[in-house]
């Protein structure tokens, strides 16, 4: 059976640039904020949340559009195994959606909380242990860093955000990304002004709620809906 690429070295997994080792740090960077989130209640557990989201949604974009093509290209049931996968990121999507529809008072945010977290390291074994193991079979190292370059640049340039109806494949997901990309960091760096100053408080939610309607109006588009299908479609 191969190996997890959590127990592989940095020039096994192809060497620095690698889409497995780029992969492989942001899941320890997601595993340290998961901890981090253990016990944290109120503002800090927001912050947390945030910082969350701002890692998991750009990684999980970047992987739908660049990563699970190639893999149901060189894998013999790519589909299957990737599907799975989508399975997860959008029940994430959906988590994230609800509890901040929610708000940190909705007596269903522990179990959402809960499950979010389960759901979240449940994909990264399914990546690290299955997946990426059996991609590292059908490319060579070279191939690995090319992946990885292109993957990192999708990264620098996703959604930040949940958008649970989006589709999760190509080329509804490609379509939407950039207006999507462009409206999340609007509303990151809004956010990021309203809590460093309170006084613009006001001014600031409603822009904020204003380029998530905007966004909202994307993600329920024809165009960004194209290419999935049952169960990941909404």
């Amino acid at each position: 059976m191969p190996r997890s690429i959590a127990d592989q070295t940095e020039a096994e997994l192809g060497g620095p640039g690698s889409v497995l080792v780029r992969q492989r740090a942001d899941h320890v960077a997601l595993d340290r904020l998961l901890h981090e989130l253990d016990g944290t209640t109120g503002r800090q557990q927001e912050e947390v949340l945030t910082r969350i989201d701002r890692l998991v949604f750009s990684h999980a974009f970047a992987e739908e559009t660049v990563l699970w093509p190639v893999v149901r290209r060189v894998l013999p049931d790519g589909d299957e195994i990737t599907r799975r996968v989508e399975i997860e990121h959008q029940e994430v999507n959906e988590l994230v959606a609800a509890l901040e529809e929610g708000g940190p008072d909705s007596p269903e945010r522990p179990a959402r909380l809960a499950r979010l977290v389960q759901v979240l390291r449940e994909d990264v074994r399914d990546e690290e242990d299955v997946m990426f193991p059996r991609l590292q079979e059908r490319l060579d190292a070279a191939e690995l860093r090319r992946l990885g370059r292109r993957w990192e640049v999708m990264r620098r340039i996703s959604p930040t955000r949940a958008h649970p109806t989006v589709s999760r494949r190509p080329p509804g997901n490609a379509l939407s990304g950039l207006p999507l990309s462009l409206l999340d960091r609007s509303r990151d760096a809004v956010d990021a002004v309203v809590r460093r100053v309170p006084a613009v408080a006001p001014a600031g939610q409603v822009v904020s709620r204003g380029l998530a309607a905007v966004a909202g109006v994307v993600e329920r588009t024809p165009p960004a809906r194209r290419g999935d299908g049952p169960p990941t479609a909404r």
